[in-house]
């Protein structure tokens, strides 16, 4: 090539790079001014205290399938339509039964006599009407495979869970989740007449509360099982750990319903103004249990959503994709609601960039948890850095399957959690402490307002986020991540030996 072509070449490509350099300033300044307008909105103009308010007085606790939780998605209808947001609707899909919780009685009666505090765990059944009487006896937490070999011996009594000793190697607390529902099945099975057991086995927190919830994804349970407070746990474990015989009197009175029960995810949209086929969801679970409001799981979350909308509606912004805000229903029986949006959004999951999800509590965001999307860390954490000056957050691969994220992650999407440092969560988390005052308002506005300002983000990148990856790789990432025991236990798991996913298995879920 002659000189002169080769300096004009060179020329060229300077001035390609120099536009597709001016450019991408441009955007990225553009996408700053959005943010700061965004960010000033959520922080100075909040209303979400306000809808939590709303949300805890008038609608109160939201228990799946239960009239309150229609009330609450009718609730959460008018208020996504009265911010402005688009094509607001409701997307029904069924649960395999109701359950509505009666009442729950315990009394110590020997060797002393006195009441003990309990409520019964959710989706569990009840005793005969005169209530039911038996020796108590107990079995390790941390050792069931070893309690479930004589499962004869708990025939005829009442079994209190404890916790000995140090889990196995392999032992995490949602392997030992998926455990415990075993035990309680094969128990239920063998004539055992009631057990004292909080979700995974593990006893409450303290503070005199109770901490109630499900026993398994999409399960329920003849049995009666009920949650005890520590202080009173305590007293029975000093009773049998000192040789002494103790006997319990149960009266627990739950009711189940026929058949599958309807409930609905709840959604809206504001459409993206340059590819609105592609979508981020941005959503919080709006079902709660029923010992108190359910202000901090997760009445924090869905008003944040709805804030987090607001914010950037409010800010005259539009990105270039669509966010989709949605409340999920059935959470708390199993991510029902966020496994029922996958799968009727099926066709068009290839075009979703992730899922945000705000769901731990009352406090600040303190991580951001990608789901097992190493590959967007870098990009994240350069974002993240530039929130510094409102707070300090890091970023991680992490994956959750706690919370909602869970189905968006089978799917090969990042699911990200916003993770945060609620450490009164431990005491509020499903107990009668769930109420509006352990709440903050500056924290809940700030939550929101991350939440916001995030989801812009990444909607209005100018390369897309985020795509699927393949079966193969969701596969692998989760085995490396050491999901693959935990999600097989639970009938999770949607993939074959090599990544390939099975028709014939099905997420626990009836349409």
């Amino acid at each position: 090539m002659p000189r002169v072509f080769q300096i004009l070449a060179v020329l060229c490509a300077l001035l390609s790079l120099s536009a597709a350099s001016v450019v991408a300033k441009e955007n990225e300044e553009a996408t700053r001014a959005a943010l700061v307008k965004i960010a000033g909105e959520g922080l100075v103009e909040s209303h979400a205290f306000e809808y939590l308010t709303q949300l805890s007085d008038d609608v109160g606790a939201r228990v799946t399938g239960s009239p309150e939780s229609q009330k609450a998605v009718d609730w959460s209808l008018a208020k996504m339509r009265s911010i402005g947001l688009e094509n607001v609707h409701a997307e029904k899909f069924q649960i395999w039964k109701g359950w509505t919780r009666g009442s729950a009685q315990a009394e110590l009666t020997a060797p002393i006599h006195r009441r003990l505090n309990v409520d019964a765990m959710g989706w569990t059944g009840s005793t005969p009407v005169a209530g039911a009487e038996g020796e108590l006896v107990a079995a390790n937490v941390f050792n069931l495979d070893e309690e479930s070999k004589n499962p004869a011996k708990f025939t005829g009594k009442i079994i209190l869970m404890v916790v000995q000793g140090e889990p196995k190697k392999d032992q995490d607390g949602m392997l030992i989740f998926t455990q415990f529902s075993d035990f309680v099945k094969l128990v239920s099975k063998n004539g055992a007449v009631a057990i004292f057991g909080g979700q995974g086995g593990f006893k409450s927190e303290g503070m005199n509360l109770t901490h109630t919830g499900i026993l398994g994804f999409s399960a329920d349970f003849n049995i009666p099982v009920v949650s005890l407070t520590t202080e009173d746990q305590n007293q029975l474990e000093r009773l049998l750990d000192g040789g002494k015989k103790v006997h319990v009197h149960l009266n627990v009175y739950n009711t189940f319903s026929d058949g599958p029960v309807e409930s609905a995810n709840v959604v809206g949209e504001i459409r993206g103004r340059e590819h609105p086929e592609e979508i981020l969801v941005v959503g919080a679970h709006l079902d709660s249990w029923d010992l108190s409001e359910g202000a901090t799981d997760n009445g924090m979350g869905s008003v944040s959503v709805l804030a987090a909308a607001e914010a950037i509606l409010r800010s005259g912004q539009r990105p270039r994709r669509t966010i989709r805000f949605v409340l999920f229903n059935g959470e708390e029986q199993g991510l029902l609601g966020s496994y029922a949006y996958v799968k009727q959004h099926q066709s068009e999951m290839a075009n979703h960039l992730g899922d945000l999800v705000l769901d731990e509590g009352q406090g600040p965001i303190k991580e951001f948890q990608l789901g097992g999307r190493d590959d967007l860390v870098g990009d994240f954490q350069n974002f993240v850095d530039s929130l510094a000056n409102i707070r300090s957050i890091r970023v991680t691969d992490k994956v959750e399957f706690g919370t909602d994220t869970g189905p968006f992650i089978m799917a090969g999407l990042p699911g990200i959690n916003m993770n945060q440092d609620s450490p009164e969560y431990k005491y509020t988390h499903h107990s009668a402490a769930d109420a509006l005052e352990e709440v903050k308002p500056d924290v809940l506005a700030q939550d929101a307002t991350l939440m916001a300002m995030t989801a812009f983000w990444i909607a209005d990148r100018p390369e897309r986020f985020a795509k699927p990856w393949p079966a193969n790789k969701t596969d692998a990432m989760l085995r490396a991540q050491h999901q693959f025991e935990f999600l097989r236990a639970t009938g999770l798991w949607p993939f074959g030996d090599q990544g390939v996913r099975e028709n014939k298995e099905k997420p626990p879920l009836s349409e």
